[in-house]
């Protein structure tokens, strides 16, 4: 049941009064979360998990909640007194599985951010605004543009432009899990350098850029060695992101004109689109966005327990869906958009519904709908606070595809040496260029 509702459509390009940027010090938290908790299930924040960088070094975060127990368990017998609390694909991923459950802990507000994104969003929410179409934004930098959003589409770019550091670096494992249980593993290491969230840039300076990507395969060995690099810019509808693609057969860098919108995600075995990396990515304009407003649900969170080095992949991935028993689940409040296909656009899904966590503005459930207006596929979004940085983000992901019967799952550090890296990665702008990467593919 949603609690409130702002059906706006339509985009809007009105800059917020002072009246309501003062509220992100007041009753609002500085990413424009409500402070108050419901009064009894969710508490207030009160500042989130405050910065700590170690001692450890593998990047590892100890649990700081590895003491609790679980409140409740919803599964397939119980979930009808729940059902309020959960979405369309948690209620048929636990229909389906009659061995999934969800381990209900205390809610914790844990998120929390260097003081210079608070500040960067209290400036944007007196100047970001929406280009035309939803395309873009200007007027923003570092972090979420609209901590107060007025539509669906605010909410979504809050989504696509939060704060992630500026640089980040870790391999991990990413896997298909096919209907009889086999696994398809593949190993890649990613560098990121995040334009947008550079130290004292101006918006006028991004020179349209989000981030830029390199991607490189490690195993199996048969793709070892293959290379994507990426320029994601800000506004897709002027310029498209650029990719190339470097193969060890060819030795050569390609560019690739059609990694956007529902192309297959090749890392996937086409399993998803393109467009369903980090939940949901690139331009917005083939759907129009509602904001169905506020609900309170159960959702993946404080995901410590799975985001830790010692466990092997098999220890997380069952034969169906992951290993209820390392998964953490919360009630919090999340902001709700749908997203439905435009007239004259063809895309895979008809209708995808998003669900925000209020604290980090990250999407921790996306549901896509068939052209017949069924639930086809549901993808989690696994939360920890990286409280080294500190900041918010998944330690995995999975997409159940229901019609097959398989799911995909990304962001699988386990068995590596460290995981993320955001203070030593000695990356810098330079080391995304088309020549950087051919150097690169060479060594």
């Amino acid at each position: 049941m949603l609690v409130w509702l702002l059906g706006m459509a339509m985009p809007s390009w009105a800059e917020l009064p002072d009246s309501d940027i003062k509220r992100l010090q007041q009753d609002l938290t500085p990413l424009g979360a409500e402070r108050a908790g419901n009064g009894s299930t969710i508490p207030a924040w009160t500042g989130g998990l405050p910065q700590d960088q170690g001692p450890w070094e593998t990047g590892f975060h100890p649990d700081p909640y590895a003491g609790e127990k679980p409140l409740l368990r919803i599964d397939a017998g119980n979930l009808g007194a729940y059902q309020d609390q959960l979405t369309e694909g948690q209620r048929q991923l636990l229909q389906r599985y009659p061995d999934m459950y969800l381990n209900v802990y205390p809610s914790h507000r844990s998120a929390s951010y260097p003081d210079s994104v608070y500040d960067a969003i209290q400036s944007n929410a007196a100047t970001a605004q929406l280009l035309p179409y939803g395309s873009g934004v200007t007027g923003a930098v570092m972090s979420s543009p609209f901590p107060i959003p007025a539509n669906g589409l605010e909410v979504l770019w809050n989504h696509t432009l939060r704060f992630r550091g500026q640089t980040v670096s870790y391999e991990a494992v990413s896997s298909l899990i096919t209907t009889n249980g086999q696994r398809m593993d593949t190993l890649r290491e990613y560098n990121y350098y995040f334009k947008y969230s550079e130290a004292d840039i101006k918006s006028s300076e991004l020179e349209n850029k989000i981030f830029l990507l390199t991607r490189k395969t490690l195993a199996p060995a048969h793709q070892a060695g293959s290379l994507t690099l990426v320029h994601e810019t800000l506004d897709q509808m002027r310029a498209r992101r650029k990719s190339w693609v470097y193969t060890p057969g060819a030795r050569r860098l390609r560019r690739t004109p059609d990694l956007a919108y529902d192309t297959p995600d090749p890392n996937s075995q086409s399993l998803r689109t393109i467009d369903q990396v980090d939940m949901f990515n690139g331009a917005p304009d083939y759907y129009d966005w509602d904001l169905q407003g506020k609900q309170e649900i159960y959702i993946p969170y404080n995901a410590y327990r799975v985001h830790q080095g010692d466990l092997a992949l098999d220890d997380i991935l069952a034969k169906h869906h992951l290993n209820p028993a390392l998964l953490r689940y919360e009630l919090h409040r999340v902001w709700v958009i749908e997203a439905n296909l435009r007239v004259g656009f063809s895309h895979r899904y008809s209708k995808r519904r998003y669900y925000l966590d209020e604290d980090s503005w990250s999407i921790v459930y996306a549901e896509e709908y068939d052209q017949h207006g069924a639930l086809i596929q549901m993808t989690e979004g696994h939360l920890i606070n990286y409280y080294d940085m500190p900041l918010m983000m998944t330690t995995l992901e999975v997409t159940y595809d229901f019609p097959s019967g398989r799911y995909y799952t990304e962001g699988l550090d386990n068995e590596r040496p460290r995981s993320f890296r955001f203070f030593d990665t000695g990356l810098n702008e330079s080391d995304f260029s088309t020549n950087a990467i051919r150097r690169q593919a060479r060594r």
